[in-house]
């Protein structure tokens, strides 16, 4: 017996600017719905602050705390309430309905933008399809000689409204309305027999983006600014003396954007179970996370071996959730971002948002990007590259340049 479709989740809007709203999921459990439901929330760009978790492993009860990444973020909290119920076991099913033309499901659609060049231009595109809540999966941008642009996006839509003429004509209308005078056409298609694009990465360049190890507290690789070195920190710890059926995963940690979603990920593509879990985080900057969990056959994890692996695993994807690097492409300079996929298949929301928000800061014109994946030994990873055009303000052979350019990229990303 099951609760009332209005009660699975629940959603408490807070009444005054800076004070968070409370996210409430209380639905049938299964492995790994805490992931689903960290993404699906940032996804509509919005950051956890405290949350608590508990289940019997039949039922589980969640709630979250969470607040805007970005103040001028407009929230749709109704259409977070149908995606969140979504993905919850006992409410997999279609929320929007349009009994004349039904969905399919995940289809993908082309959009195909004709444009003028200036800088900017490609954020300001994906901020709308975000705001839209259409989900890019694959894009190829290209530029050519006389300035003007032809922009592919691969998308989907969380509303899965984008077979009707009305949304189709919403998209085109918003980005008209945002981009000006600078569109000369805007289409959308449905794109038959789409797969995602595979990045043909240099093995140098791989080596070096998908190579970082670990050496005790520091890092090996990919070295960060000495101020964001001063604020990475990670500390996990495991204790199996409190719980005679469970596991206590302690986690300390400097706050970041996404962060209980890159926990709890890798803790279901490790097929670790939670039981109650606890997120806290303090004015200074700092995450705790207390979480009791089990492995799939309801037992400890009291073998040294597996929990050296979890903890170095978190670690890792807790410091490096993400990949920046600045390498030679030929002649030009291409900006390489990567982040694991999980083992759903799905990559980390807003990447492109982020990567693109911080160019756009930093006044660099993007001359090509796509996205694509790329496998190693261990994991898929989607990767973003993006061929940059020299700046004044930025001299791409400048190595003092590329330094600036790799730090901000990774502090929009991680919130820094």
């Amino acid at each position: 017996m099951g609760v009332a479709s209005d009660d699975v989740v629940v959603i408490e809007v807070a009444k005054r600017a800076g004070e968070p709203s409370v996210v409430t999921v209380n639905c049938p459990d299964q492995t790994g719905l805490g992931c689903d439901i960290c993404r699906v929330i940032l996804e509509f760009g919005l950051c956890i602050t405290r949350g608590d978790v508990s289940t019997d492993g039949r039922w589980c009860y969640v709630v979250f705390w969470v607040v805007k990444l970005s103040a001028s973020m407009n929230i749709q909290w109704e259409n977070l309430k149908n995606r969140l119920m979504s993905i919850c076991p006992s409410c997999s099913i279609p929320f929007y309905f349009d009994l004349v033309n039904p969905p399919t499901s995940a289809q993908v659609y082309l959009l195909k933008l004709f444009s003028v060049d200036r800088k900017g231009l490609l954020h300001d595109v994906t901020q709308v399809l975000c705001e839209l809540e259409l989900l890019i999966h694959w894009v190829k941008v290209s530029t050519t000689p006389d300035g003007r642009v032809v922009d592919l996006f691969f998308i989907t839509d969380g509303m899965e409204l984008l077979h009707t003429k009305e949304r189709q004509d919403e998209t085109c209308e918003r980005l008209i309305a945002v981009l000006g005078e600078s569109v000369n056409r805007c289409e959308i298609q449905l794109a038959e027999d789409f797969q995602q694009g595979v990045s043909s990465l240099p093995p140098v360049a791989a080596e070096e983006l998908f190579s970082l190890e670990l050496c005790d507290d520091e890092f090996c690789s990919q070295a960060l600014s000495p101020d964001m070195k001063k604020l990475k920190k990670a500390n996990v710890n495991i204790d199996n003396s409190l719980s005679p059926s469970h596991t206590l995963l302690q986690i300390h940690c400097v706050d970041q954007k996404g962060l209980l979603y890159d926990i709890m990920r890798t803790l279901k593509d490790c097929d670790i179970q939670i039981a109650y879990g606890r997120f806290l985080s303090d004015m200074k900057g700092s995450r705790e996370v207390d979480l009791f969990i089990q492995q799939t056959d309801g037992k400890k994890i009291v073998d040294p071996v597996k929990q050296d692996i979890l903890s170095r695993r978190l670690r890792l994807e807790m410091l490096h959730p993400m990949r920046v690097m600045i390498a030679n492409r030929g002649p030009d300079i291409e900006l390489l971002v990567a982040n694991p996929v999980e083992m759903s298949g799905k990559g980390r929301p807003l990447v492109f948002y982020h990567v693109t928000l911080a160019l756009k800061l930093l006044g660099i014109c993007i001359f090509s990007a796509e996205i694509g994946r790329h496998t190693t030994s261990e994991r898929q990873w989607e990767v973003y590259r993006f061929l940059l055009d020299d700046s004044l303000e930025l001299p791409l052979a400048n190595s003092q340049s590329r330094s600036q350019i790799v730090d901000t990229v990774r502090r929009t990303l991680m919130g820094f």
